[in-house]
Parts: C-alpha cells; sequence; structure tokens
C-alpha cells in the first residue's frame, strides 16, 4: 500500500502537497476504513480548481514510466506547474508491503522524461542517479542484481529496468512494488471510459456484460439505484450483440441513456473487471448521483477492503462519521491537503456532525 505520497511542480502545484495514509487516529468506528495501520478509503473535498482532479493524475504518474498499461491520451497536457522556477516535477511516493518500506523519489522534465530517480529499500539506498548528467550511486543495485550489464546509461528508468530483467522472488519487496503500480486504476465516473493504469486496453467495454451473469447483475445494480427498466441483449444487423432497455420497442442502452446511468455503468464496468485493484482513484465520483446512491457506492467501495479507495467529490451528505471518520476526509486547498482531524483544534468524536462543521467553516486553514 501506499504510505505517503508528495509532489511538487506538476500542473497546478506549485509548492510541495502531501497525501500521509500514515496520519491514523485512534477512533474505535469505521475501523474498516483503515488496513494495516493505513487510511485505506479517502473522500477528497475542496473548491472547484484547487487541483482534486489533478491529484489523482500526480499519485499515477508513475504508472507512465514503469508499466505499459493505459494512458488516456492528453490527460497529462501542460505537464509542469507554470509559475515554477523548477524545470521539473518531483513525486516522492513510500510504500509499506508488510513489514518492508520502499522509498522511491523521482523527477521529470517538460516532456516526461526522467532527470533523476532515487530508491531505498528499508531506508538503504539502491541507487541515486542523475540521467541528464549520467551519474548517480548504483553499487546496492548491482548488489541485488549482479548479473545485469550495468552499461545500461541510456535505459529510461533504472527501476523499470530492474524490475524488468531481474528474476526476484516474488515476496520481494521491489516485485510488490511493481504489482501494486500495475494494478493500481484511475478513471473518471462521468460519461467517457477514460481511465489510466490496471489494463492495456479496454475492449471488453460495451460487451463485458454479457459474459456470465453479468447482465443480470447490472440490471440489478441500476435497480438498486432508483432505475427502473429492465436490460436485454439483442443481436443487431450487423451481427453484433448490443445492449437495450427492455420494452414494446427495445431502446439502445449507450444512445439514450442518461448521464447518470452511463456513469452507473461505466463505474459497474471496473467495479466488475478491476477486482484485485491496489488502488482506485474515482475522479468525481458521484457527479450523477443522487446523495443516497452516492453512499451507496462508497457503502460498496468499502467492502473491498484489500483496495486503497481514493474519492473527489463536492457532496457535503457523505460528510458523516457514519460512514468514514475524520481522518479519511481530506480537504484541499491551493497549497495544502489537510485531514479534517488535523484541520481543526476542535476534539473530534463520533457524535459531531461533519458536514455542519464543514459548511460553518470549521476547517478553513
Amino acid at each position: 500500500m501506499i504510505k505517503l505520497f508528495e509532489v511538487s511542480g506538476f500542473k497546478n502545484f506549485k509548492d510541495k502537497i502531501v497525501l500521509d495514509f500514515s496520519d491514523v487516529r485512534d477512533y474505535k468506528f469505521n475501523t474498516g476504513c483503515i488496513t494495516d495501520g493505513l487510511i485505506g478509503k479517502t473522500i477528497i473535498y475542496g473548491k472547484n480548481s484547487t487541483g482534486k482532479s489533478n491529484l489523482g493524475l500526480a499519485i499515477f504518474d508513475i504508472v507512465s514510466h514503469l508499466t505499459n498499461k493505459n494512458i488516456s491520451t492528453g490527460i497529462y497536457d501542460y505537464y509542469l506547474n507554470a509559475n515554477s522556477q523548477n524545470k521539473f516535477a518531483e513525486y516522492h511516493y513510500v510504500f509499506k508491503f508488510d513489514d518492508q518500506i520502499i522509498d522511491y523519489n523521482y523527477k521529470k522534465d517538460k516532456k516526461q522524461i526522467l532527470v533523476y530517480e532515487k530508491l531505498l529499500l528499508n531506508n538503504e539506498m539502491l541507487f541515486e542517479y542523475e540521467y541528464e548528467k549520467k551519474n548517480g550511486n548504483i553499487e546496492g543495485v548491482k548488489n541485488l542484481a549482479p548479473s545485469l550489464n550495468w552499461a545500461f546509461i541510456d535505459t529510461d528508468s533504472i527501476l523499470k529496468y530492474v524490475i524488468n530483467n531481474t528474476v526476484l522472488d516474488d515476496l520481494h519487496p521491489i516485485r510488490q512494488l511493481m504489482r501494486f503500480v500495475s494494478n493500481m486504476l484511475w478513471f473518471r465516473s462521468l460519461d467517457e471510459n477514460r481511465y489510466i493504469g490496471y489494463k492495456n486496453k479496454s475492449d471488453d467495454y460495451f460487451d463485458f456484460i454479457f459474459i456470465n451473469n453479468n447482465l443480470k447483475e447490472l440490471e440489478g445494480f441500476l435497480h438498486s439505484s432508483g432505475i427502473e427498466e429492465n436490460l436485454k441483449a439483442i443481436k443487431d444487423n450487423d451481427g453484433v450483440k448490443r445492449l437495450y432497455f427492455e420494452g414494446k420497442t427495445p431502446l439502445p442502452f449507450f444512445k439514450v441513456a442518461s448521464s447518470g446511468t452511463k456513469a452507473l455503468y461505466n463505474f459497474f464496468y471496473w467495479y466488475k473487471t478491476a477486482s484485485d485493484v491496489s488502488l482506485m482513484f474515482i475522479d468525481e465520483f458521484d457527479a450523477f448521483y443522487h446523495f443516497e446512491l452516492a453512499e451507496s457506492i462508497v457503502a460498496l467501495l468499502e467492502k473491498m477492503s484489500r483496495t486503497q479507495v481514493i474519492l473527489t467529490s463536492h457532496n457535503t451528505n457523505l460528510l458523516s462519521n457514519r460512514i468514514m471518520r475524520p481522518d479519511c476526509y481530506f480537504i484541499l486547498t491551493k497549497n495544502k491537503l489537510t485531514s479534517f482531524a488535523n484541520a481543526t483544534k476542535r476534539e473530534l468524536r463520533e457524535g459531531h456532525n461533519l458536514e455542519k462543521l464543514y459548511m460553518s467553516g470549521e476547517f478553513n486553514e
């Protein structure tokens, strides 16, 4: 799991933004939001243009240079912060796998090319390298993989080079890191299938429901969300099976469904096909949802006990200790990301009305 994430110089984050998943309080309620001593379920609030969406893109930047998983076109345009004096964006990840800690730091230029990379395993340096100067310390990683050809120089990432060319034990922290990053998933809960990570392609986006019992499950999911129509599969004249709303005159699902219904389909697709996802970031997850539906989606995600989940939202109805807890709700301003537990001097308890406190400005700094 990710224990700590820091970013600076990326898009609207001129200064360092920190998301500390290890800052866990001793609340005795909603303990399922905590996994192995780290925050496992998070909802991030903030005014428009503070960078909630960009925070997700920043966290998922690591996917772009360590894996070959999908990156939606254009999603990383205008990469660097326009007002920063630095010519790079800097990222810092701390991962925790059981009692093993991986500390990974890197910098990328405006072309999203690595200019610096550093990796520590349990506080011992494996390598540190500056790509422009072609200089650094790689003795630790040489000891880890002595059989590799270290006249690499032209490699785009030492970590990726090691991962792809070294036979490590399946439980080795570097192997666990690669599995975690490969199974990260970012997507928007909007009328589009834009995503980062997890899959190379989503060619099955429109027809995955026709296998197993997915069609009936989708229908039941939509019914529970307040959509009364039944669904059916119809093979069109071109021989392709497509999804329809059932009726005297069947209607093509993707042509007549509302934006909210399509968003539910999008969520259902990823919920069903990414069951082993390591970290799921859903941007504007409830943009089209009624508040009761948004609560039910959160309840579903909370059942994914081994998945770190980060949601962005403007829905204050979700601000309840009945749903999460103060150390799992965060507020993002233009220069800081702070948990509700740290955004006030008040000692927050289970009986506090977080929504009322938020609306009254209790967490403004």
